[in-house]
């Protein structure tokens, strides 16, 4: 074991039994960590849960994809890429491969951040190794899919992607369970690198399952000129989730924009953030926020630091109540450290005005139409700098999503 694997599991296991940083604690031995093994796919359209993974935004047939990670539980059951220039491992493989990942492993998120990340550090671990080569741009999203197959199981998931100097990658990631899976713990560690004038597009859908507890710890490093887009989706029950992923744009020229889209139905407890730091100067960030409560609560947080001039950020919350079980608290934060700097934020929150239903009853709509019709226009984010096939994909997923949800 070499000497930083060596510092890295000290520092897991000082960190082991540290409470969570916010929220809910969840007890990790209530969790189990061993499950069978599933077998390896040839096709994503012979599995036989072909519902689950359309929902979580996987394309099954892989003709409009440049290649494909599946896993299920602790096992990857499907590996493959289809353009050259990409890459697309296995975890440990891609580690065994490249000398530990020692430029990126633990460099983007503390290992010692709190009980979950340490957790991923000194339980077994799988996970995915996505690349764009230095000059190469995806033609078509890969996709990569996190599944649970069995009840009560944590599964524990170290990712780390690179978009190497004037690379361009697209990503569709979907979480999902199995019909029969209603506990489970999920911990996922991303860290993201895009190097010098390099682009990533993220789009992240869950699909979870009313008793799932959720714990994503992100952490993305953005060069000169690069550019990080993250797109979050989660429009259907999850027990809890927490998440507030940071961005550090440390390039001159960098920019960070989150999109975030949550409904939290009734017994759902949703506690997401986006984090940036403008610490170069030119940098820019945007952070937007859509929530609707139908009886969860949701925690909506945004935060935006600037460490010099000149930059620009701006942060928007919105949310929608269309229960009285539910709750919205919007946390938005604008922290300036030096003069000169150009941040701004917006939040609302309240229910559907009367005079809308209204109107829009008066033309002809029913009630429950209108209602609709006004959560549809609701949930539509302009999303700037997403490429087409992308954009239709995702208002594909919003709109069955928003379907089922409503």
């Amino acid at each position: 074991m070499s000497e930083i694997n060596k510092k890295n599991r000290r520092l897991a296991e000082e960190a082991r039994e540290k409470q969570a940083t916010q929220g809910e604690d969840i007890d990790l031995k209530k969790f189990r960590t061993e499950v069978p093994e599933h077998a390896p796919v040839k096709k994503l359209d012979s599995l036989s849960q072909k519902e689950q993974l359309l929902s979580a935004g996987i394309d099954l047939d892989e003709k409009e994809r440049s290649g494909t990670y599946m896993q299920m539980d602790h096992s990857v059951v499907h590996c493959s890429v289809r353009q050259d220039g990409l890459e697309i491992l296995d975890i440990e493989q891609a580690r065994q491969r490249y000398d530990g990942l020692r430029d990126y492993w633990w460099k983007a998120v503390k290992v010692d951040t709190d009980k979950y990340t340490a957790q991923t550090e000194l339980q077994p671990q799988r996970g995915y190794f996505i690349r764009a080569r230095k000059g190469t741009q995806s033609f078509f999203p890969l996709q990569a899919c996190l599944y649970m197959g069995h009840q009560d199981v944590v599964q524990n998931v170290h990712n780390i992607i690179v978009a190497e100097e004037d690379s361009e990658l697209h990503i569709i990631t979907g979480c999902a369970v199995a019909k029969d899976v209603k506990r489970g713990l999920h911990l996922g560690i991303s860290e993201f690198y895009v190097h010098k004038n390099a682009k990533i597009t993220f789009t992240m859908v869950h699909n979870w399952a009313e008793d799932v507890m959720v714990r994503p710890r992100t952490g993305t490093i953005v060069e000169a000129g690069g550019q990080f887009l993250s797109n979050y989706i989660c429009m259907r029950p999850v027990r809890s989730l927490q998440a507030n992923p940071i961005c550090y744009l440390q390039g001159e020229g960098a920019v960070a924009r989150y999109n975030n889209i949550v409904v939290a139905p009734e017994g759902s407890h949703i506690d997401l953030g986006s984090r940036v730091v403008l610490s170069a100067p030119n940098t820019r960030a945007e952070v937007v926020s859509r929530t609707i409560t139908t009886g969860g609560d949701i925690i909506a947080r945004g935060e935006l630091v600037g460490e010099t001039k000149p930059i620009k950020a701006h942060l928007e919350c919105r949310g929608l109540i269309l229960s009285d079980k539910g709750m919205i608290h919007a946390i938005p934060e604008l922290i300036g450290k030096v003069g000169g700097v150009d941040m701004s934020h917006e939040a609302a929150v309240g229910k559907i005005a009367e005079e809308e239903i209204e109107y829009l009853m008066a033309r002809g709509l029913n009630q429950e139409e209108a209602t609709a019709t006004i959560v549809r226009g609701f949930l539509n984010v302009k999303i700037k700098g997403l490429p087409h096939v992308l954009k239709k994909e995702m208002d594909d997923i919003v709109r069955k999503l928003e379907e089922e949800a409503f």
